[in-house]
């Protein structure tokens, strides 16, 4: 099936007067992380030297990352005409890196990194998911319902590859679930903080907290508990477990009530 591409996007349909400037701000953060897709695959092509069958994989799915950053930046310089997309990913990519240079996965084995794939496309599912139904703006809701599309097809190829490869490795639940667990830490590390740093221009130097609180406290409010509720059963059938029943209930109400206090605590920070 033939993927979309920017000139599927209809941008005539671009109405100003719907752009809230908190979901601006988080679009051009994600533009960048997503833009960066090559390096994440240069990475997985370094971990996986050997199995061709994965890389041309990787690779296959960086095309499609950075084509989402494209679209993201795309819209934010049509609601934002003054922000400089290229030069915003530079001071990104120049204070960010990724470990460029491993060989082996910083999860220990291909099954955990796999593992920890599948945990970046639930949130990132889900996050468009969720941003689609929060915009007004007819484009951005459109880009956000493709790159969502994407994102849950991604999850069901990081998923099977992660298969194959717990065939051989054959890691206990319990390693599954630190893999995942570890990921989902990551999510609080320099990647999105930096990325809404230097994508909507803070003056200063680098601070990672202020930074990551202003990008969740904008993201988290996108949420709806249908979002949540599906993440939770992805992320447990990624680590080994049922993706329903009695765990599923509770991570999901457990995952809600952490969202919501968190995101009401970054709102009065910022007040």
């Amino acid at each position: 099936m033939k993927h979309w591409t920017l000139d599927d996007i209809d941008w005539s349909a671009f109405d100003p007067s719907k752009v809230d400037p908190d979901i601006l701000a988080i679009v051009k953060a994600a533009s960048m992380v997503e833009r960066n897709g090559l390096d994440y695959a240069t990475y997985l092509c370094n971990v996986f030297d050997d199995d061709p069958e994965f890389q041309e994989a990787a690779r296959g799915w960086a095309a499609e990352e950075v084509q989402h950053g494209r679209a993201l930046g795309r819209w934010a310089q049509l609601a934002d005409p003054a922000w400089d997309f290229a030069a915003a990913f530079k001071r990104f990519t120049d204070g960010y890196k990724l470990p460029l240079d491993a060989t082996r996965s910083v999860r220990g084995t291909r099954t955990g990194e796999l593992i920890a794939r599948c945990i970046v496309e639930t949130g990132t599912s889900s996050y468009y998911s969720a941003l689609a139904e929060a915009a007004i703006e007819p484009v951005l809701k459109d880009i956000c319902r493709k790159i969502a599309a994407d994102e849950f097809r991604h999850y069901k190829l990081f998923y099977a590859h992660m298969t194959r490869y717990q065939t051989v490795e054959r890691l206990g639940r319990w390693r599954r679930l630190a893999a995942g667990i570890g990921r989902m830490f990551e999510a609080e590390d320099d990647e999105l903080s930096y990325a809404y740093y230097a994508a909507n221009g803070v003056r200063g130097p680098y601070d990672r907290r202020s930074n990551a609180r202003a990008y969740a406290g904008r993201a988290y409010r996108v949420y709806r508990p249908w979002h949540i509720e599906r993440a939770v059963g992805m992320t447990l059938k990624a680590v080994g477990f049922k993706p329903n029943g009695r765990l599923h209930r509770f991570a999901t109400q457990l995952t809600s009530h952490l969202l919501q206090r968190r995101a009401l605590a970054y709102a009065r920070a910022e007040i």
